[in-house]
């Protein structure tokens, strides 16, 4: 059938134009397989590991969890909406059938409340079985600020709420980490949206404008892209008793034991859901659909360096692997680079992060007027965290750092707790019980 109707239709088609017709065609084909990036050519067996996800509900973060489903992995993924709502337990039930994989739950944690976020760690952490082999960040790489109808002041405290979450989130969360075993390699994996680069050229410690939409998240992304790196920094520092190696073990550093813990940023790409859809808004985004589906990224292909990143061999556990490669003339394998910023499955190399000269005055003054002469306490370790210039060194690091926790005690403030339902019973049932 379909070749009769190609055949009627083949003399009304200009021959002349045959050629122009397949290079546009090879042209179009083209441009939709360079927009999609690259993919991983990487594999990892995830039966028996322990993932906890943030974002897991948005298009990429279902993409991501199915992905990790198929692989035989624990995941535990993070909710705003009731574990019984229809959408979260629908989602859940949908994925344990198509993956054949039982070990996928959500657990109630709203990333806009920080007593929901406190309360979610607490049980994590106060539970038996506590083990974790990843954290991934995916709820920040959703573009805020789209439409003209949307105010800037409300994008603006999404931003924040985001980005503190993820501060507050690893910080009471790493005891469990710092206390897992030496031998067990766990990442934290941050996904940031692509317009760091639009920030690049401004400091950033500096308060972004609120009327350029590019500007405010591509500083959103840098910071969080410098507070990965200042971590890992802080990782490789800590004198625990974890990071002891074992005498029959070889270690990173004859110097150094590097943590077990891998920090790393990535940025999945400009995707035509997470990216240009809230860009754009509804009608912009139907309009220019077909030019979008050339131009931006699948789900699919957008979590490829999410994979990537997870899938990667680190350092601390292939060492005596690499040894080995090296005196045998082989090549060596591709390992990941903690603390740095991952793009189409590859380290960025070259991003300069700016940091104003005032910031660091000021800093410099509230630690004087808090640590005194800065001499550490009897009996306590002082870290010695290295510079090692990298994303702007561990000046920028320290400076952002600061600001997040300065942010995050003004989150709290303006989220308290909400009272205990025993006090605000004896508070307004005591006098009349009287």
């Amino acid at each position: 059938m379909v070749l009769k109707i190609l055949g009627a239709l083949a003399p009304y088609f200009p021959t002349q134009y045959t050629t122009h017709v397949v290079a546009g065609i090879v042209v179009v084909l083209a441009a939709r397989a360079v927009s999609q990036g690259r993919k991983t050519t990487r594999e990892r067996d995830l039966h028996g590991r322990v993932i906890l996800m943030t974002g897991a509900f948005s298009p990429t973060g279902l993409t991501l969890l199915e992905s990790l489903a198929q692989r035989g992995a624990h995941v535990i993924a993070l909710s705003a909406d009731p574990i019984e709502s229809e959408r979260v337990t629908t989602y859940i039930d949908l994925l344990r059938s198509t993956t054949s994989n039982e070990q996928i739950f959500a657990e109630h944690c709203d990333l806009d409340s920080p007593p929901s976020i406190q309360a979610f760690c607490k049980r994590f952490v106060e539970a038996k079985e506590q083990r974790l082999d990843a954290i991934l960040f995916t709820h920040e790489y959703h573009h805020i600020g789209a439409s003209s109808r949307r105010k800037s002041e409300e994008s603006k405290e999404e931003r924040e709420s985001a980005s503190l979450a993820t501060f507050l989130l690893t910080t009471l969360l790493l005891p469990a980490l710092l206390t897992a075993p030496v031998e067990r390699d766990i990442r934290i994996i941050n996904v940031v949206n692509r317009f760091y680069a639009a920030a690049a050229a401004t400091s950033v410690t500096a308060t972004p404008p609120t009327n350029s939409i590019f500007l405010a998240e591509g500083t959103r992304s840098l910071r969080s892209i410098v507070l990965i790196r200042h971590l890992q920094r802080i990782l490789d520092a800590l004198p625990t008793d974890a990071q002891v190696p074992k005498p029959d073990e070889t270690v990173v550093s004859p110097t150094v034991q590097k943590s077990n813990i891998v920090a790393v940023s990535v940025s999945p790409g400009i995707s035509r859901v997470e990216t240009a859809a809230p860009l754009l808004g509804t009608f912009f985004y139907i309009l220019l659909y077909p030019l979008l589906l050339l131009t931006t990224k699948s789900a699919v292909a957008s979590i490829q360096t999410i994979l990537h990143v997870l899938f990667l061999p680190t350092p601390f556990k292939v060492v005596q692997a690499t040894t080995a490669k090296e005196k045998s003339g082989a090549e060596p394998e591709e390992l990941l680079k903690p603390g740095a910023l991952y793009a189409e499955c590859a380290v960025v190399r070259g991003l300069r992060v700016r940091v104003d000269e005032s910031a660091e005055e000021e800093s410099e003054k509230g630690a004087a007027k808090g640590k005194g002469k800065g001499k550490a306490k009897e009996g306590e370790v002082e870290m010695e965290i290295p510079d090692d210039g990298e994303l702007g060194g561990e000046r920028a690091g320290r400076l952002v750092w600061e600001e997040y926790e300065r942010a995050l005690k003004k989150w709290e403030a303006a989220h308290p707790p909400p009272p205990k339902p025993d006090a605000t019973a004896a508070s307004s049932g005591g006098p009349s019980s009287s």
